[in-house]
């Protein structure tokens, strides 16, 4: 099988692509699968330390104002689209899968020119402008949350597979979770928070969990807490001026990333964190309760949409990025941890929506695709 797989920007639209080119290579081995990305985003760094070539063309996110900058961008998109016929009749690909962002407009529009079969997976519960351009030349969408399919009401094909995601529940004993929280520096007697905002931070995340420490709310419960890498001196310094040692917070632990992440999810009992699609699917999977502060200001407040997957149903509360502080914070962890079943109903709540082996449905919807393909 060749494949050309479009993914351009952050994580979010690269590592589900890299999760679908893996898939393929696991079932195929003999498959040539390439990238198509931008100079820009992290697929420079990310497609090619994980094996595939990456092949680069012009393509931009475009606004509605007229401006000298915007007419630049159009122009480059537009020279774009070219770049993209050329790669793609070089490759001469059996299919081609976009993961959304700007980049697959150029890419999906020039393989419907060519004649291949395409296809577009969606992560976020309210998809992207490129996805909904697209919808009704695309053979087959895939999307991550049932709540997407009546937001693209003209797509040809729509199926609801997941979002392909490392983390996965670990059933650990007794024993097993105890030592994992031992490493950390807590104990297994008090719930267990974890906090994160990505791998950059979230600062209004930050600046609640500075007010929770300072005024030392965290009697009943613990946290485990990841700053980002560019946030933790920062908040290393600010807690130093309020004569406070990081290294040494009653029922906290502190640390710039977390690389052992599916165990720290897997022990906690709450989660706090921002509501990307990947995250909310990582929450799902794990059947966890979650306190979710949407990230304002991002395309079509994807986030938020997001985040209300899992509060419709119970399993997640939601705090509104201007609203959050920590006494806000502090008070709405409690009202979930203090309550033993209502934590574990909302942790099941969770698990509910949760998709198995979406590697496996993703790979049989490409199938499908070229079967038809093949009949035609």
């Amino acid at each position: 099988m060749r494949v050309i797989i479009a993914a351009a920007g952050t994580a979010g639209h690269i590592n589900p692509g890299l999760a679908i080119a893996n898939k393929i290579k696991e079932e195929q081995s003999k498959s040539e699968i390439i990238f198509i990305g931008t100079t820009r985003g992290l697929e420079n760094d990310l497609v090619p330390r994980a094996g595939y070539e990456l092949k680069t063309i012009d393509a931009y996110g475009l606004s509605k104002k007229i401006s000298l900058d915007n007419l630049k961008k159009m122009y480059k998109t537009y020279k774009g689209l070219g770049q993209a016929k050329k790669i793609i009749k070089d490759f001469k690909p059996d299919i081609v899968i976009g993961t959304g962002g700007y980049i697959c407009g150029a890419v999906i529009t020039s393989a419907n020119k060519l004649g291949i079969p395409t296809m577009l997976h969606e992560s976020n519960a309210f998809p992207g402008k490129a996805v909904k351009m697209l919808a009704k030349r695309t053979d087959t969408i895939l999307v991550s949350f049932q709540d997407a399919k009546e937001r693209i009401p003209n797509a040809k094909k729509i199926v609801c597979t997941g979002t392909p995601v490392k983390i996965k529940k670990q059933n650990y004993g007794i024993n097993e979770k105890n030592e994992i929280i031992n490493k950390v520096g807590l104990n297994s007697i008090k719930p267990i928070i974890l906090v994160y905002g990505g791998s950059q931070g979230a600062q209004k995340i930050n600046e609640a969990l500075i007010e929770i420490i300072e005024k030392k709310l965290n009697k009943d419960y613990q946290v485990i807490w990841a700053t980002g890498p560019n946030q933790y001196d920062i908040i290393k310094n600010t807690l130093k001026e309020k004569n406070i040692n990081i290294e040494n917070i009653d029922n906290m632990k502190v640390m710039p990333y977390i690389y052992n992440m599916e165990e720290i999810m897997n022990i906690s009992d709450l989660i706090v964190a921002r509501s990307g699609a990947m995250t909310i699917t990582e929450i799902s999977n794990l059947g966890k309760a979650s306190i979710l502060v949407p990230l304002p200001n991002v395309s079509n407040n994807h986030q938020m949409y997001n985040a209300k997957v899992l509060e419709k149903i119970d399993a997640a509360k939601i705090i509104e990025n201007d609203n959050l502080n920590g006494e806000l914070l502090n008070k709405t962890i409690n009202e979930i941890v203090l309550n033993k079943d209502n934590l574990k109903l909302m942790g099941s709540s969770a698990f509910s929506i949760s998709i198995n082996d979406t590697q496996d449905k993703i790979y049989q919807e490409i199938l499908a695709l070229l079967n038809k393909e093949s009949l035609k």
